[in-house]
Order: C-alpha cells, then structure tokens, then sequence
C-alpha cells in the first residue's frame, strides 16, 4: 500500500534545490581575530586602516571622525582595541586616548602622521600601547595591534598582582596588629595569641582578616574557653 505525505510546496522544492542530499550543513563563521574602533577624521585613512584590519582577520566594529563620538563608541562596544589619529577636528587624539584610559580601558593604537618624540612620549604617557605613521603600511598592522592588547593584557596583569600583593600585607598588618592586642588584653604569647586567632576563625567558618577587624573594633574577642 503506498504512503501518502504532505504536498510538496514550492518552497521544499527550492530547499531541496539549494541542499543537495548528503551534504554538510554548513559552519558558522569563525569570530574576528580583532574587533577595533576606528577613530579618524580623514575617510581615506579609515578606508587603508579596515582594509588591513579585514585582511588581517580583524573586523572594524564602529568608525567616528570625532574624539567624542569615538569615545562613545568604545564605551558602547567594548572593542579588543582602539586606533586613534592624533588630529581630530574636536580635539587631540592623545587626549582622547588617555580620556578612554581613564573611562573605558582598553589597548590603543595611535595613528600619525609625524613620528615626533614629543608626540610619542605623550602617548606612551597617555597609555597608548604601539603607534604607527601615517600612510600606514598594511603590513605594519597586525604586529602594532597584538602588540598593544599584549601590552595592555601584561600591564592588567601586573596591576592585578600588585593590587593583591598590596592586599596581603594590609591583610598581614591588620593580624599582627589583633594578636598584639589579644597579648596586651589577654597577657598571651605572641604563638598563643595567634592560634587563639586562628582557631576562632576556624570554628566560626570566618576568614582570620574579618575576625582580626572585629577584635581591632572592639566588636570581638574570642571567649574565655577559646583561650586556654
């Protein structure tokens, strides 16, 4: 007996059309290497730059001829970087790079036409990570690019690491300084005060750091069976 289905419409048979049986579905495209903002008043600049960040793999996810729409624009899409002309009709470019510093970090590259010392010496203080001179070269690129996002990823790393660092010894100071009051409250040792401190935190599931801050505050002080 034969098995009856649904009509074909014209719509299946275009489908059909368009995938052959048999083959693979096909993949998504892979992410950018790079997504950057661009910010450049001159059309021609921004044109050489897209064509060599799309021939690199990279993708220019937003333009602007201004520093202040450039801004904007990396705060909106929090790009892997920024490459930002020094002259902009609203303002300097190396101005605009240390204002997206201090607002949205992120790696720039900056774009001259001039490779003065001066001019670099501002970026560099700026926060700019590689600059490159005006015509670009498409080949120059790429390396200025990965060398200003691992530059600015070996700069966060750094500033994470000193942060920390920085935290362990309040952390540290903030200790000594409850288990010197626990001697002079108590008439304890310096290793005694110090396992009364530890064992406290212990037994109320609560970092050592938080105890020690509330014994400075005078907030608590570990019970009489504690210190025996």
């Amino acid at each position: 007996m034969a098995t009856q289905g649904f009509p074909t419409t014209r719509g299946d048979r275009r489908a059909a059309q368009a995938t052959p049986r048999g083959a693979p579905a096909a993949l998504p495209s892979p992410p950018p290497r790079w997504r950057l903002v661009v910010i450049d008043d001159h059309v021609a600049s921004r044109t050489l730059v897209r064509a060599a960040v799309a021939r690199a793999g990279g993708a220019v996810v937003a333009e602007s001829e201004t520093a202040a729409a450039g801004i904007d624009l990396v705060a909106r899409e929090r790009p892997d970087a920024a490459v930002i002309a020094v002259g902009l009709p609203d303002g300097d470019g190396i101005d605009a790079a240390a204002e997206i510093e201090r607002r949205h970090p992120c790696p720039v590259v900056v774009l001259t036409s001039h490779a003065d010392p001066d001019v670099i010496e501002r970026a560099r203080r700026a926060g700019a990570m590689a600059y490159l001179v005006k015509p670009l070269r498409t080949e120059e690129l790429a390396p200025a690019v990965e060398l200003a996002i691992a530059r600015f990823a070996e700069l966060a790393r750094a500033g994470r690491e000193a942060a920390s660092l920085r935290r362990a010894l309040e952390d540290r100071k903030t200790i000594e300084r409850a288990k010197g009051l626990l001697m002079d409250r108590l008439g304890l040792t310096e290793a005694v005060a110090f396992r009364l401190l530890q064992k406290s935190a212990m037994d109320r599931r609560t970092p050592i750091v938080a105890l020690a801050e509330r014994v400075l505050a005078g907030e608590d002080l570990p019970p009489i069976a504690e210190r025996r």
